[in-house]
C-alpha cells in the first residue's frame, strides 16, 4: 500500500485571498458607480432576465487528512438568472449556472514528489433572495446546488508511476453537492456587475472509501452581464 500524504503550509489561507479579492472588487465597483449613479433607473420592482460571465477563484478547506494543503486555481462560471421582486425592496433570485472548481496540490507518493492540478466542473443551481436597500445595490445570499459534471487531474512534475496516478485519479468524487453561497450585485441600468463568495456543506468524498484527502470545496467568483 503506498501512503499518500502532501505538503503543508504551502499557500495563503484560501479564505484571507478570497476576503482581499472581494474587497478590491467591492472598491473597484463603487468607485465605478459614483459618476453614473444619479442617471440609474429604479427597476427593484421589475421581473428582469439576464446573463452573465466572469471567473471563480477556489481553493479547499476542512481538510481530513495530515500534511495536507491545496494552492487556489482559477477557473470560468457563466449562466443566466432571473430576478423575481417581492415588492421594492425584497426579492428572490434563481440562477443556473456553469462553474470551474479546483486546486493546485503537491504530494509524495513512497518518497516521489509530485504536484498536480485537479479542475472540477459543476452545473449549479443557486437560489438566492434578495436585499435592494437601494436601486444600484443588491445584496444576495441563499443556498446553492451543485452536480458535478467533468473533472480532470493534471500531473505536472515527479516521478510517481502511472498506477499511483491512478490511484489518485480514480478517487470517487460526490456528485451532488449542498453549499452557501453570499455577495452582492452592482446594477448600472441594464449592466451588472457581481461578486460571490460560498463554500460546499459536504465533502468531496462520494462514498467514504477513497485514499486520497477528503476536503470541502471554497470560493469567491466576480461576472458581469447584461439583464433585461
Amino acid at each position: 500500500m503506498h501512503l499518500l500524504t502532501f505538503q503543508p503550509n504551502s499557500i495563503m489561507n484560501p479564505l484571507t485571498i478570497m476576503k482581499h479579492a472581494l474587497s478590491i472588487f467591492s472598491i473597484c465597483a463603487l468607485l465605478s458607480t459614483q459618476g453614473v449613479y444619479a442617471q440609474l433607473k429604479d427597476n427593484r420592482e421589475k421581473l428582469q432576465i439576464g446573463f452573465k460571465a466572469g471567473g471563480n477563484v477556489s481553493s479547499i478547506y476542512n481538510v481530513k487528512s495530515n500534511n495536507f494543503s491545496g494552492s487556489p486555481s482559477m477557473g470560468y462560471a457563466g449562466g443566466v438568472f432571473l430576478s423575481i421582486p417581492i415588492g421594492k425592496f425584497l426579492g428572490v433570485q434563481p440562477e443556473l449556472q456553469y462553474g470551474q472548481l479546483g486546486f493546485v496540490g503537491k504530494g509524495s507518493i513512497s518518497g516521489n514528489d509530485y504536484n498536480y492540478t485537479r479542475v472540477t466542473d459543476y452545473i449549479t443551481v443557486p437560489l438566492l433572495l434578495q436585499l435592494k436597500p437601494i436601486s444600484g445595490l443588491t445584496i444576495l445570499g441563499g443556498v446553492q446546488y451543485a452536480y458535478l459534471v467533468g473533472r480532470s487531474d493534471v500531473f505536472k512534475t515527479g516521478g510517481i508511476t502511472s498506477q499511483q496516478q491512478q490511484n489518485i485519479e480514480n478517487t470517487n468524487l460526490r456528485k451532488n453537492t449542498m453549499g452557501i453561497v453570499g455577495g452582492f450585485d452592482i446594477n448600472l441600468n441594464h449592466f451588472v456587475i457581481a461578486a460571490r463568495t460560498g463554500m460546499d456543506l459536504t465533502n468531496n468524498n462520494g462514498d467514504g472509501t477513497s485514499t486520497n484527502p477528503t476536503y470541502t470545496n471554497i470560493w469567491a467568483q466576480t461576472m458581469i452581464g447584461l439583464k433585461f
